[in-house]
């Protein structure tokens, strides 16, 4: 990795609207990111913190949302939506399709490979997103909406309320939805862990493949799904479906679900493609302030209504656009299509030698031939999607029972188990997507807490064993969307008991499911946490502190059937740096995927560092390795770590031609005293880790070091714990 400058990043040039050179403010200058564009992006760690929040510390959503009248909110939505703004006039009268549009594409960012994006943050509201191709006009849809969120403040997020709005109107479209639940809280700044993708230019073309390696959602740079218009505008419908089941695939979505969304989502309301997308302004993150937010300002005809451009393409797919019906495939399946371009010159279908039929959004005297997009026609003619396209031709029922439970998966993907939704619509039926749970059936009192310790320590395991299988347990967790985590105990199921990385710690579980039987008291899922408290406490002893380890019981057992393993799959680790684990680089370097796993587990810069420093010295690598492992005292809950890390009697040499492992000799007599990687000293090399790990080196760290790492390690135990949150 090269510390010198990158010779095409210039220093930055004075600002258009200021008369001072942009160096003279806070912030301003020439930055470190551009003197050294390959630095390690720490400040992912520091994203959504408190000092960007506005509501305080002592604000609860899910109490504040208890207080809200849902039936009153989804009232004045259902107003909303036939309300007519002169500023931006609705389709047919009705904001139906626009209100749909933004819920989908509030959601449909969501990436099950790494379990970002989504709609459970409102992210829709800032760049890029908020400014993306695919999103144009959606700067309307959300101050549409800004009268209601202002009426209910803060009981309602702008997550939860975008979501809401697209299913209050499916049903005014007299849709009926599988159920909703809110749940969603806001945050106040743009996401920073998200990989958009290294393209440089808008809608520049992924190939299918590409996104088989990458958590990209989209197959092109901008874009929800995929080019309306084929791959790279192609025009062929055919060459289509291979893009449509790679994103749709990255959603966790099977072939049925993704017709049943396209189709649905095809029912209601229009594209717009009035003229040619060169009229359009700027989008709003590069808008002029006088904007206040909006972009794509519109310099054709009146900017709006019968003259809007979004997409370019200018589609309309049922002869009822605002009333839910099975237009779509009755018309794909109904006429020879013929290609043609929109007024704004994108390619399009339409019905050859069709009669017009489907009504004009604004003359109500005027009748268009049925159009399609070229990805509709894909559902006609690859020969999967035709199958089932057929099947909901034939029967509307199992359409719309299709797309129902499709919409409520796409709308709450991310937002984790069921437990978290709120709200008195959420379904009753448990999903497997949801990473269903039973019911608990144990209550274990203190006593039988301290039974069970005593029994796991006798069992003889030692510490390092006993601290990496909690750790394997509970560091599934994603705080994306919620998923992975101790819950549930799915260490001990398919696919996590086959996984690599799990392989030298698998063979403690049947011991502590022989005391969790023994006992009866507790859950094996409780046990396996209540292992790494064990270990902790006995590695304190040794370091000769006296810890009480946290622990909170309550944890269930899932079972095999309620664990779907295709998707539970993608929850398996490439690289753990905190086990010294890595299995597939992806193109990045170790530590930057050790701070992809930090950010996953939601930690800090501290906490981080802490966790790496204190599992190192108690042996938790996860094949047994001494990489890291800067201690004589293996199993002592020792700040050694740090303390050998940054003794300048070591000089590191790399072993290998990628740097990737590395050997530490004494400076004097030349013997070798450790062998480490990229995870390890990183926090001796890179300025700000090193500023954290020195106050963990420091003679008066040593009782800190043990209180922090405790602290760090209790809240990754917890973070699947919504019922105690």
């Amino acid at each position: 990795m090269s510390n010198q400058p990158d010779p095409t990043v210039t220093a930055s040039p004075k600002c258009p609207f200021h008369p001072k050179p942009t160096e003279n403010y806070a912030g301003g200058g020439t930055t470190n990111r551009d003197w050294w564009p390959h630095e390690l992006r720490l400040d992912l760690l520091n994203q959504h913190s408190s000092r960007s929040n506005p509501l305080g510390a002592d604000f609860n959503y899910r109490e504040e949302f208890k207080k809200l009248d849902f039936h009153a909110l989804k009232g004045d939505i259902r107003a909303l939506l036939t309300e007519s703004q002169s500023w931006w006039p609705a389709d047919w009268g009705s904001y139906v399709g626009l209100f749909i549009r933004m819920a989908w594409h509030g959601a449909g960012t969501y990436r099950s490979v790494d379990g970002r994006g989504g709609s459970g943050r409102g992210q829709q509201r800032f760049s890029p997103v908020n400014s993306w191709p695919d999103n144009v006009s959606l700067d309307k849809a959300r101050r549409l909406l800004w009268p209601v969120k202002q009426k209910y403040g803060q009981k309602i997020s702008w997550a939860d309320l975008y979501i809401l709005a697209g299913n209050v109107a499916l049903e005014n479209s007299s849709f009926r939805t599988f159920g909703y639940g809110a749940g969603r809280e806001d945050v106040w700044e743009p996401d920073l862990d998200v990989d958009w993708g290294s393209e440089k230019t808008w809608l520049a073309h992924r190939h299918p493949e590409e996104l088989a390696h990458q958590p990209l959602g989209a197959t092109e740079m901008g874009l929800i799904y995929v080019n309306p218009e084929g791959p790279e505008a192609s025009g062929d419908p055919l060459s289509a479906a291979p893009a449509i089941r790679a994103t749709f695939g990255n959603m966790g979505m099977d072939d049925e679900e993704t017709v049943a969304l396209i189709a649905g989502g095809h029912t209601l309301g229009k594209t717009h493609g009035a003229a040619p997308g060169t009229h359009l302004g700027p989008e709003p993150a590069a808008a002029g302030i006088e904007l206040q937010g909006l972009g794509w300002v519109n310099n054709f005809g009146s900017g709006s209504g019968p003259d809007a451009i979004t997409s370019g393409l200018e589609v309309i797919w049922s002869q009822t656009p605002v009333q839910w019906s099975n237009n779509f495939f009755e018309n794909l399946f109904k006429y020879e299509w013929v290609q043609t371009r929109s007024p704004g010159g994108a390619i399009q279908f339409e019905a050859k030698d069709g009669p017009e039929i489907i009504p004009d959004p604004f003359d109500p005297n005027k009748k268009r031939k049925p159009t399609m997009l070229v990805t509709d026609i894909t559902l006609r003619l690859d020969p999967d999607y035709e199958k089932i396209s057929r099947r909901f031709l034939n029967d509307p029922q199992e359409f719309n029972e299709a797309f129902a439970r499709a919409w409520f998966k796409l709308t709450h993907r991310d937002m984790g188990p069921k437990s978290r939704y709120l709200g008195p619509e959420v379904p009753a039926e448990d999903l497997i997507w949801q990473d269903p749970l039973p019911a608990p059936v144990h209550n274990p009192t203190q006593e039988d807490i301290t039974a069970l310790k005593t029994a796991i320590a006798g069992a003889g395991l030692p510490v390092s064993s006993l601290v990496s299988v909690a750790w394997a347990s509970a560091s599934t967790f994603r705080g994306g969307d919620k998923r992975g985590g101790a819950n549930g105990a799915r260490l001990a199921l398919l696919p996590q008991s086959e996984w690599e990385i799990n392989a030298g710690t698998v063979h403690v579980l049947p011991i502590l499911k022989s005391i969790q039987q023994a006992s009866g008291k507790a859950s094996l899922a409780d046990v396996i946490v209540l292992a790494g408290v064990v270990g902790l406490e006995q590695a304190a002893a040794a370091a000769g502190l006296q810890l009480d380890v946290p622990f909170t019981p309550g944890r269930v057992d899932a079972l095999q059937e309620q664990t779907d393993i295709e998707s539970v799959n993608l929850l398996e680790p490439q690289a753990d740096g905190f086990r010294n684990y890595h299995k597939d680089s992806q193109g990045a370097s170790t530590e930057e995927l050790l701070i992809d796993k930090a950010q996953k587990l939601t930690l800090t810069i501290p906490e981080m560092t802490v966790l790496i420093g204190g599992l190192r010295v108690l042996g938790a690598n996860f094949d047994g390795s001494q990489h890291g492992v800067f201690t004589d005292r293996v199993g002592v809950l020792s700040n050694d770590f740090f303390i050998n890390l940054l003794d300048m009697g070591t000089e590191w040499k790399p072993l290998d031609g990628n740097n990737t492992l590395f050997e530490g000799r004494d400076r004097e007599s030349g013997a070798v005293k450790y062998t480490a990687t990229r995870a390890d000293l990183i926090f001796g090399s890179h300025s700000v880790l090193r500023a954290v790990a020195e106050v963990y080196a420091s003679e008066d760290a040593r009782e800190k070091f043990a209180h922090d790492f405790v602290a760090a390690w209790s809240r990754v135990m917890n973070l699947d714990r919504f019922d105690i949150a």
